[in-house]
């Protein structure tokens, strides 16, 4: 599938059962990472499990356009031989992040402290959505950017020639303004000081002291304090991914909805902020369960098994958790419209600025398909209708958004009646063994 040609509709239809083992493809964000990581660095690092989607696959290629050299071995072993911190060539051409926003946020910041001009463009998704939240913090270490109105792709940055530290408080929470002002910080002199009032996933930090760099995290009155130490040696790594608890998210949830369910997930990233929706499932009454707890990486992995929950109640989900589940969200109004009662959702407005406007993506399919949702700027309210009333029925617009398309046809599996979207190409750049997986297990989802 790719989120660039041609629309493909989907149909989920009603289905018995899921059962079986769901191999879910490696961790999105620590895929990119151990790309642009290994690029920083000086020698050979070695990855097993990279997820094989379009938007790595489009960091791996910019990697690749600044000069480090990156081989697929097959079966998501890749190797990448680093140029080091500050190494980067100027590409010969554009370096399209197709529609990836991790990915052209984290380059971004990893190119903004060399001494190199680089234009950035994207699909149609990616080009409509902001990336002044990025072109701001860069331009304090002496990078220059020009984009279209309302600072968006395609845009061009021109690398700080003689970059210096900053201290930058991120004024929303977001992994990818925090880690793209890390990358431009390896290669400034000095410390550069990142602040969070809210707690973001920490895959970076994490990689960044695996790969040798000086970095402490510090809790303080001001929130979360980070320091990096600029211009270290990168030491090329060993990496083997965790399974992406994103894209887990959706057969555990199909498993939750659907009666009779037993679904076993190996392998999958618990790392505590990504972790937030299987504590919000478990709230509700969700039957999920950790086995074989352990860690691997620096990062906490388990096998994770979900079984049909007929007796979901909504709750309030806790807005303080909202930035580890932030991509979870519209999976979760598909359970939250299965359960009985209300499920609120708060603090939420980073969803209007994703590969879509997830908030009123959602709020309008679901009613689409027979579900009440009231929304604000920054909330909505899922009024659940309990298990097995549910109509479904409708045609529903992915907005060029994987995990807009993923979950309504994990609504499909649980309605009286079949769900489909109007595009499933989008799924490839996340989760591109999505039908056959779900197929296995039992699903019946169809391209129309």
């Amino acid at each position: 599938m790719s989120g660039h040609g041609t629309p493909i509709p989907m149909t989920s239809r009603p289905c018995g059962p899921l059962k079986g083992e769901a191999n879910v493809p490696g961790d999105k964000s620590i895929s990119h990472r151990s790309l642009i990581l290994g690029a920083m660095a000086v020698g050979e690092t070695k990855i097993s499990g990279l997820l094989e989607g379009e938007d790595v696959l489009d960091t791996g290629k910019a990697m690749a356009a600044f000069g480090a050299e990156v081989i697929n071995h097959g079966g998501g072993n890749w190797s990448v031989h680093g140029v080091g911190v500050g190494g980067f060539g100027e590409p010969d051409n554009v370096i399209d992040c197709g529609n990836s926003g991790t990915g052209v946020r984290l380059i971004m910041g990893a190119m903004a402290t060399c001494d190199i001009t680089v234009t950035f463009t994207g699909d149609a998704s990616l080009n409509g959505r902001p990336m002044a939240r990025v072109t701001d913090p860069i331009a304090l270490f002496g990078a220059q950017s020009v984009g279209r109105a309302g600072g968006r792709l395609p845009m061009t940055i021109v690398g700080a020639k003689d970059p210096v530290p900053v201290r930058y408080e991120v004024p929303m929470p977001s992994a990818q303004v925090k880690s793209a002002v890390l990358l431009a910080g390896l290669n400034a002199p000095g410390k550069t000081v990142v602040i969070e009032k809210e707690a973001t996933r920490d895959h970076t930090e994490r990689m960044l002291a695996g790969f040798g760099a000086e970095i402490s995290v510090e809790e303080t009155g001001e929130g979360r304090v980070i320091t990096l130490t600029g211009q270290p040696e990168l030491k090329p790594q060993v990496i083997a991914v965790p399974r992406d608890p994103s894209s887990a998210a959706f057969p555990v949830c199909a498993a939750v909805i659907t009666p009779g369910s037993d679904v076993l997930v190996p392998n999958i990233g618990l790392n505590p902020t990504r972790a937030g929706l299987f504590t919000t499932l478990r709230e509700m009454g969700a039957d999920l369960t950790y086995e074989n707890e352990r860690e691997e990486g620096g990062e906490p992995v388990a096998d994770l098994r979900a079984k049909f929950s007929p007796n979901l109640m909504g709750i309030e989900v806790d807005p303080a958790r909202a930035a580890s589940m932030i991509d979870e969200y519209p999976v979760l109004s598909v359970v939250a419209s299965f359960a009985e009662g209300e499920t609120v959702m708060r603090g939420v407005k980073e969803l209007r600025v994703k590969e879509s406007d997830r908030i009123d993506a959602m709020a309008t399919g679901l009613r689409l398909n027979g579900v009440e949702v009231d929304e604000g700027e920054d909330w909505w309210i899922v009024k659940g209708l309990g298990h097995g009333n549910v109509p479904g029925g409708a045609t529903c617009a992915s907005h060029l958004d994987h995990r807009i398309a993923m979950s309504f046809m994990v609504m499909g599996m649980a309605a009286q009646k079949p769900v489909s979207v109007d595009d499933g190409s989008p799924i490839a750049t996340s989760f591109p063994i999505f039908e056959p997986l779900m197929g296995g297990l039992g699903a019946d989802v169809v391209r129309d």
